[in-house]
């Protein structure tokens, strides 16, 4: 993956800010252990829930059970953001995934993908053809979303800075 370039958006940043780093976004991607994932239900309204996700790749991996409101969210409609941070006003850095889901279905994959999750968040997959199996007999989808646009939101001092992707 091409590092973005950041784009401030000095009318939402206070005038000493400057723009987050790729590397500082990258970073909070790997370490965050919790996402909040927004789709949009058929009839329009949103629906919000949070999960962990792997940053790989230039991608956020998640993964969900095949009979949840999320799996036939994305199979409707894959546009959807992903979202983690802080809960405080004045330290730290949010940042919002917007892009398309896109089901991971490589064997091969699917094995590399259930290491990481295993290693970063100590949950135990087996890979069946083309899903997750969490051994006691839920299936989880697993789906990629590559960035279309990255917002990071820096909160000392407050800024905004913007990253584009040429993928959406």
């Amino acid at each position: 993956m091409t590092e973005p370039t950041p784009e401030l958006h000095a009318a939402f940043s206070e005038p000493t800010a400057e723009a987050v780093p790729w590397s500082d976004v990258e970073r909070i991607l790997a370490s965050a252990e919790i996402f909040w994932l927004s789709t949009v239900r058929p009839d329009g309204r949103p629906h919000v829930t949070p999960l962990p996700a792997v940053w790989d790749g230039g991608a956020l991996h998640i993964c969900t059970g095949d009979q949840e409101q999320k799996a036939a969210n994305l199979r409707r409609n894959p546009h959807c953001a992903l979202s983690t941070g802080t809960d405080k006003l004045h330290d730290g850095t949010d940042v919002v995934v917007e892009g398309r889901a896109e089901r991971i279905t490589g064997h091969a994959r699917l094995v590399e993908l259930a290491a990481l999750w295993k290693a970063r968040h100590d949950w135990d997959y087996r890979v069946l053809d083309d899903t997750f199996d969490d051994g006691a007999g839920h299936i989880a989808l697993v789906f990629a979303v590559r960035p279309a646009k990255v917002l990071a939101f820096g909160k000392k001092p407050h800024s905004q800075t913007r990253y584009r992707f040429n993928n959406s």
